[in-house]
C-alpha cells in the first residue's frame, strides 16, 4: 500500500489555493456588506452575507471606487482565498453596488465627496467648440443609443470625422474600459469633443457612471466631454463632471452639430432681405436719376445672381458629404477593422451584411 502524501501546513495551503485559482479564476458574489471597516487608510475588511451565509472579504482601499456602508448590497468580482492563518476568504479586485436602495445610498455619499473637492463646479464648465470637426465618441457600438446618435449626426451635417472606441457601458469592466479611452483621447489629441454615450437602462446598468475613477477622468479631461446617457430623468455623476450634459444620446448628436437645412433656410432669408432692400435703394435712386442708374442696377443683378450661384454649390456640397447619397450610387460602407480573420460590417443603400476578411495588403 503506498505511503499516503504528507504536506507541511505551508504546502497544504498553497495547494489549496493553487486549486482554489484553477477552478476560479475569477468568481462575482452578490450580498450585503457587514462589518465594513478601513485600516491604516489602504486595507478593507468586510463580511459578504444572505440570509445563510457569510464569507469574509478583503481589498485594498485604492481598488474600492463606489462609498460603501454595512447593508449595502454590492456585487464582487475576486479570487477565492485560503490566507496563512487558515482563514477563507475572497480578495475583491472590484465592487458594485446593486438594487435600487444600495445604488442610491452610494450614490449621494460619493455625491456629497465629490462636491465638496469642487468636482462639479459650475466655473470648471467648458462650452462645446464653435467649429467642430472631430468627435470622439464612447461607446457600445452594438448599442440602440450608438445608432441614433449616428444617424441624427449625419441627417444635420455631413462630412463630419467621428473616431468611435467600442466599450463595454455597463458592468463590472466597463468603467475601466471607458477611462483607458478617455486618456487615450487626451493624449493624442485628435478630436475637438469627447462624447460619452450610452442608452436607457435600469439603475444597475447605469452603475458604472457613477464610479469614482471614471468621474475623475471625465472632470480631469483636457479636452471637453459631453455626456449623452440613459433618458431625460436618469442622472449620474459623470454628468455632473461633464463639460456639458445631454438628455439622451440623440440630443447629444443635436448639441454638437449645426441644422444644415435651417442654415441653408437662413442664408436664404437673408439672400432675400438682401435683395428686397437692393430693389428698394434701386426704386429709390432711378427715381432720382434713371438714367445714371442703369448700369449700376445690372452690375447688383450680377451680383445677386453670383451669390445665388454660390449658394447653390454649397448645398450641392453639402449633400455630396451626406454618406446616404454615397450609398445611393452604388457604393457601400466598412466599418471594422482591415485585418486578416477579423469580421466586419458592409453597408449598403437598403442591406446590411456581416463578412470576414481573408487577406490584407497594400495598394501599389
Amino acid at each position: 500500500m503506498p505511503a499516503e502524501q504528507v504536506y507541511s501546513v505551508s504546502d497544504f495551503q498553497a495547494v489549496c489555493n493553487q486549486i482554489l485559482e484553477t477552478a476560479f479564476t475569477g468568481v462575482i458574489v452578490e450580498g450585503e456588506v457587514a462589518s465594513f471597516k478601513v485600516n491604516q487608510g489602504k486595507y478593507v475588511f468586510f463580511d459578504l452575507k444572505d440570509d445563510q451565509s457569510s464569507v469574509p472579504c478583503f481589498m485594498m482601499k485604492y481598488a474600492l471606487r463606489f462609498p460603501l456602508e454595512d447593508g449595502m448590497k454590492v456585487r464582487v468580482r475576486a479570487l477565492p482565498k485560503l490566507t496563512n492563518w487558515g482563514k477563507f476568504s475572497l480578495t475583491v479586485q472590484a465592487i458594485m453596488p446593486v438594487g435600487e436602495g444600495s445604488l442610491k445610498k452610494s450614490f449621494e455619499l460619493l455625491k456629497k465627496k465629490l462636491a465638496a473637492e469642487g468636482l462639479f463646479a459650475t466655473e470648471k464648465k467648458r462650452p462645446l467648440p464653435v467649429q467642430i470637426a472631430r468627435i470622439g465618441v464612447i461607446s457600445s457600438t452594438q448599442a440602440a443609443g450608438y445608432a441614433d446618435f449616428c444617424k441624427i449626426l449625419n441627417e444635420r451635417w455631413g462630412g463630419l470625422k467621428i473616431l468611435t472606441a467600442h466599450t463595454q457601458v455597463q458592468g463590472m469592466v466597463a468603467a475601466d474600459q471607458i477611462i483607458r479611452v478617455l486618456n487615450y483621447f487626451n493624449e493624442r489629441g485628435e478630436v475637438d469633443v469627447i462624447a460619452i454615450i450610452r442608452g436607457g437602462g435600469s439603475a444597475d446598468d447605469l452603475a458604472v457612471f457613477n464610479d469614482e475613477a471614471l468621474v475623475r477622468a471625465v472632470a480631469a479631461s483636457k479636452i471637453p466631454v459631453i455626456t449623452g446617457i440613459g433618458h431625460e430623468v436618469d442622472e449620474s455623476l459623470c454628468d455632473l463632471a461633464a463639460d456639458v450634459v445631454a438628455s439622451t444620446p440623440s440630443n447629444a448628436a443635436q448639441m454638437l452639430t449645426k441644422d444644415k437645412r435651417q442654415i441653408m433656410q437662413e442664408i436664404q432669408n437673408d439672400l432675400t432681405r438682401t435683395k428686397n432692400l437692393f430693389n428698394t435703394k434701386i426704386d429709390e435712386l432711378m427715381a432720382q436719376n434713371r438714367g445714371e442708374l442703369d448700369k449700376i442696377a445690372r452690375e447688383i443683378v450680377v451680383r445677386i445672381t453670383t451669390v445665388e450661384s454660390e449658394l447653390q454649390s454649397f448645398v450641392r456640397t453639402l449633400e455630396e458629404l451626406n454618406p446616404e447619397r454615397v450609398l445611393e450610387r452604388g457604393y457601400a460602407l466598412l466599418k471594422g477593422k482591415l485585418a486578416a480573420g477579423v469580421e466586419i460590417e458592409i453597408i449598403t443603400e437598403r442591406q446590411q451584411a456581416l463578412a470576414q476578411i481573408k487577406t490584407v495588403k497594400e495598394r501599389k
